[in-house]
């Protein structure tokens, strides 16, 4: 079962939602040309280095920031062929994985060890030995393909379904374990809109010959992957009525953007009640199989695509459903499957829809896919070689102050009254932060692993099933994570009321112990307070201090928060990632109230920690005075190369805004940046009309 469906991350897609540095510090560069020989140039300090490195300082940051900031990186940093992406957060990633693959090959050399050790060191050896999982081809997907061979009534077809979603497959819905929202101390079942096999509704229904020739692909491979699991006769036949059953599941659904309102979201039923609405599915095998038969309350959002889902069903032949369910178990497994079936899946999502033009190296895929079964497991080994000393002491102390920075400012905003201030204030106070790594590791001495990698793929999603699945109707875990350790992003849950800032993100360029700390306050500073902002942007201000969904402000206070969202909105809405492509405003609002807000946060913090600390006069690069570092740092954490097919599905799938206006968005709507860097009114850094939430 999933989890975290609605938080508010700072990087989504990771993808997701997601390489070849490592963390090193960086070689000084090159030292000016010498005008005489009694006249050598000082050589840089190894931060100056860093930074300058990175800067385009011909640029002018009142045109362009995130060219300033960035502009040398971009020009001389190339895109590698296996990535879609690539920015500085990606190589943080790549070297957190390089950390992680230390580990894990450690592990494998002594893969007969008891305990966490040896299952780490038999998951991943089982993944990299690729002549015996070719030699066992799709054998440990046998029982799961037979049992949709032999669904052949709705109580069969629903077995086999809850089979399905417990290694990791959404066909028809998806379901996740998360609190209640009118009770956040409990766990319960939520079912969303799901089934489709693109990554939008959007490719589905758009027009024209380009979206058409994506759709035959689709068709295509569809075909190829039922061919693969014995539908040799009828396999073109059969993807083009699976595609058509998705096509119709695809109109059911709401768009994207519509489903970020938590309060469409909130619709709990009973079983029965569930049992009305879609009498098409047979719930009691579901659940039975799912392994909670006991299951009484649960919550489904949107009803509309659950009735429209249910009819859409029978109306399928049988042959028709068992390849649709073939599907999207082989669509699960997607780049675990043999080499000829992986290649498939890398062509069509990887390159044609995303513009990659290499498949990542296998032991890429190996440390990840480890990662994704034994998190925690590797999480720790991870702390302990990348995350001790100061490091956590010195985070938590910067969260204080980002903290406090939010409260000083609440006075200053004359939209809210006072009431609602005072309740803000008391929310931001009960906020749980976590910090590095949980207090207490999850236990895995339940998960068998063994010699077959795709049978401890299935393995691992079904012990992470169980765990989640025994969780629903009993008290929420307050100390539970759900990012490991390593992992380079940062999440704020509503319904815990809680910020996470796992290992992998306390890292340069995001953080270092030993960093200046106006690159500490631009990096995960700002980080920490957009994580903060998501507890009071369009969706987690609907949630109170406690976790519950309810409106705790007043009804103006409502309208004027609402008019200065409907300003970010249009903000974003105005730029184009390329011609004619606009960002989706409504799609990406909470994450932009966020940025807004967090760099707001973190200059403040910043200020506060300056003086507290007697000054900090001294500049740490040179050109640069330090509040002007911190903008510069806050830049730099977004440097990115994009291929043109990422951009464009990521407008259409993702809530972040791209890299560019995650800098020039909040940076052109803040005052204080303007007064930093001397912009003139009217210069595109500083325009006449601005945008201002918290």
């Amino acid at each position: 079962m999933q989890t975290g469906s609605r938080v508010g991350t700072l990087w989504l897609s990771l993808a997701v939602l997601g390489c070849k540095t490592t963390m090193e510090e960086p070689p000084p560069s090159k030292r000016p040309t010498v005008a005489a020989p009694e006249a050598v140039a000082p050589e840089r300090s190894p931060v100056s280095a860093e930074v300058l490195a990175v800067m385009d300082e011909a640029a002018d940051p009142c045109v362009d920031f995130y060219q300033y900031a960035c502009g040398q990186w971009l020009a001389e940093t190339p895109r590698p062929a296996d990535q879609a992406r690539y920015g500085r957060f990606h190589a943080l990633r790549d070297a957190n994985r390089d950390t992680m693959r230390a580990i894990v090959e450690d592990a494998a050399a002594d893969a007969s060890a008891s305990g966490e050790r040896g299952q780490l060191g038999r998951f991943y050896a089982s993944c990299m030995d690729e002549a015996a999982a070719e030699q066992r081809g799709l054998e440990g997907l046998r029982p799961l393909l037979t049992a949709i061979d032999g669904a052949r009534n709705p109580a069969a077809a629903m077995t086999v379904l809850a089979q399905i979603h417990q290694v990791g497959g959404r066909a028809l819905f998806r379901v996740d374990v998360e609190p209640d929202f009118d009770d956040p101390e409990i766990n319960i079942a939520h079912l969303g809109q799901g089934g489709l096999g693109l990554p939008d509704r959007s490719y589905y229904l758009d027009e024209g010959p380009e979206a058409e020739a994506l759709r035959e692909a689709y068709r295509a491979h569809v075909a190829l992957m039922l061919e693969a699991v014995g539908n040799e006769d009828d396999a073109r036949r059969l993807a083009g009525q699976v595609v058509a059953l998705e096509t119709q599941l695809a109109r059911a659904a709401k768009p994207r953007d519509e489903m970020r309102d938590p309060d469409a979201q909130r619709n709990p039923l009973e079983r029965a009640a569930l049992a009305k609405l879609v009498p098409e599915l047979g719930w009691k095998a579901y659940f039975e199989a799912a392994g909670r038969p006991d299951l009484g309350t649960l919550n489904v959002a949107p009803p509309a695509y659950f009735d429209a889902m249910g009819r859409a069903w029978a109306k399928a032949q049988w042959p028709v459903r068992r390849a649709y369910l073939q599907w999207h178990l082989m669509l699960a497994m997607g780049k675990h499957l043999p080499a000829r079936l992986a290649k498939a899946h890398f062509e069509l999502y990887d390159r044609r829809l995303n513009g990659q033009d290499e498949p990542t190296p296998r032991w890429h895929d190996c440390v990840e896919a480890t990662d994704d079964a034994l998190g925690e497991a590797l999480g720790r080994e991870f702390v302990a070689r990348r995350f001790s000393g100061d490091s956590k002491g010195i985070a938590v102390d910067m969260i204080g102050q980002i903290e406090q920075a939010f409260a000083e400012a609440l006075p200053r905003l004359e939209w809210m009254d006072d009431p609602t201030r005072q309740r803000a204030l008391e929310k931001m106070h009960a906020i749980v932060n976590k910090v590095g790594y949980p207090d207490r590791w999850r236990d895995y001495g339940a998960l068998a692993v063994g010699a077959d990698y795709v049978t401890n793929v299935l393995a691992g999603r079904r012990f992470e099933w169980q765990r989640r699945a025994g969780q629903i109707g009993k008290a929420v875990e307050r100390g539970e994570w759900h990012m490991t350790p390593p992992t380079v992003n940062a999440y704020y849950n509503p319904s815990g009321n809680e910020m996470v800032f796992p290992a992998g993100i306390l890292q340069p360029p995001f953080f270092g112990a030993d960093r200046p700390m106006a690159m500490n306050f631009g990096g995960i500073g700002m980080v920490m307070g957009h994580e903060l902002s998501h507890g009071f942007d369009d969706t987690g201000r609907k949630f109170d201090g406690k976790g519950r969904l309810t409106e705790w402000w007043g009804a103006p206070v409502v309208e004027r928060f609402e008019e200065r969202a409907a300003c970010v909105e249009r903000l974003y809405g105005s730029y184009e990632v390329q011609p004619g492509l606009p960002l989706n405003g409504k799609l990406t609002l909470g994450e932009n109230i966020a940025d807004l807000g967090g760099i707001r946060q973190a200059h403040g913090a910043y200020k506060a920690w300056a003086a507290e600390h007697g000054g900090d006069t001294e500049p740490m690069v040179e050109g640069l005075t330090n509040e002007q570092l911190l903008f510069v740092s806050y830049g730099q954490i977004w440097c990115t190369h994009a291929t043109p097919e990422a951009e464009r599905s990521l407008v259409l799938t993702d809530s972040h805004s791209h890299a560019r206006y995650r800098v020039n968005g909040p940076l052109s709507n803040f005052p204080t940046f303007w007064e930093a860097f001397s912009c003139e009114e009217g210069t595109p850094m500083r325009p006449t009309n601005v945008c201002e939430v918290w």
